[in-house]
């Protein structure tokens, strides 16, 4: 059974900097590009950051220059790095694991608040 695995959500105030993780079974890990989504609430799920089985990575605009996508291939995990934290960023991440269109896989999802 594929899991993947999410962690390292929690409360920050603005401006501060959270590291999110996620584990994904090493049986598909190898052969996926992972993504980073969030859902805000009354908001549809929207990409954040994907990177590739060859480490090419991709941002949504909104957060190019604060967030940082990178895996670790030896451990399974691929991490985003957030900083300079805005409200705005207050969603649920979700981690994605996928091989193709028909092969594609969720975490559960962990909640990012930024609020003083």
């Amino acid at each position: 059974q594929v899991q993947v695995v999410e962690s390292g959500g929690g409360l920050v105030q603005p401006g501060g900097s959270l590291r999110l993780s996620c584990t994904a079974s090493r049986s598909i890990f190898r052969f996926a590009s992972m993504g980073w989504y969030r859902q805000a609430p009354g908001k549809q799920r929207e990409l954040v950051a994907v990177i590739t089985v060859g480490g090419s990575t991709n941002y949504a605009d909104s957060v190019k220059g604060r967030f940082t996508i990178s895996r670790d291939n030896a451990k399974n995990t691929v991490y985003l790095q957030v900083t300079s934290l805005k409200p705005e960023d207050t969603a649920v991440y979700y981690c994605n694991a996928r091989l193709n269109t028909q092969n594609d896989y969720w975490g559960q999802g962990t909640q990012v608040t930024v609020s003083s």
